[in-house]
This record gives structure tokens, C-alpha cells and sequence, in this order.
């Protein structure tokens, strides 16, 4: 599975972004999806996940009520909307995906890894 990553960039704070992953090599419907972020200097942490169909979500709670995750099967691609964006949001997002059967926020459940895409928020 190939994860390409894209959307981010630099945002004033209580901007938006919207980012994308797009998906190929496996059937896309089949994958859990995942978003992770590394601060400078911190570890990688979890961010939010999207089952299969799309019927179950799970957000860290720093995130939880500005980020949405959804998902187009359609597209092979899920998308991580961010709004309400702070300074401490600034990290490399990184998209994910997981072929277990459980929706899980732990990243070393997760199979495959996207190259990451940079969001910075100016305060």
C-alpha cells in the first residue's frame, strides 16, 4: 500500500487546512485510516482514525470538536479537515493505514505510513 500525503502548509492561527491521503495498491475499503503528527522535539502522537466504511471515529481529545477525519471510498482517499488550528497543532502530519479487523489509535498497529506533510500555525 502507497499512502501520498498532501494539504498542509502555513496557516494563521484559527485558520484551517484540509489534508489529504491518498491510497493505491490495496482496496481501499478494506484499510482502517489513521492520522499521526510529530512536534519538533516530540514524539509521534495520534491524532485521529476512520474505520472502513467510515461509520466509526476516533480523535485525541486535543483535537476533538476542530478536527474531522472522513473518508471517499470512491477516491482511495481520506481527508483530516482542521480548523480552529493553534500553534501547538505546527507538526508533520503523517496519514496511515491499518488492515487489522479492530479500529485502533495505536501506531504500531498500523501497517503502512505516509511521507508526512508539514502543518505550521503562526500565532
Amino acid at each position: 500500500v502507497q499512502l501520498q500525503a498532501s494539504g498542509g502548509g502555513l496557516v494563521q492561527a484559527g485558520g484551517s487546512l484540509r489534508l489529504s491521503c491518498a491510497a493505491s495498491g490495496r482496496t481501499f475499503s478494506t484499510l482502517h485510516m489513521g492520522w499521526f503528527r510529530q512536534a519538533p522535539g516530540k514524539e509521534r502522537e495520534f491524532v485521529a482514525a476512520i474505520s472502513r466504511g467510515g461509520g466509526t471515529t476516533y480523535y485525541a481529545d486535543s483535537v476533538k470538536g476542530r478536527f474531522t477525519i472522513s473518508r471517499d471510498n470512491s477516491k482511495n482517499t481520506d481527508y483530516l479537515q482542521m480548523n480552529n488550528l493553534k500553534s501547538e497543532d505546527t507538526a508533520v502530519y503523517y496519514c496511515a493505514a491499518d488492515g487489522s479487523y479492530w479500529l485502533t489509535r495505536l501506531q504500531a498497529e498500523y501497517d503502512y505510513w505516509g511521507q508526512g506533510t508539514q502543518v505550521t500555525v503562526s500565532s
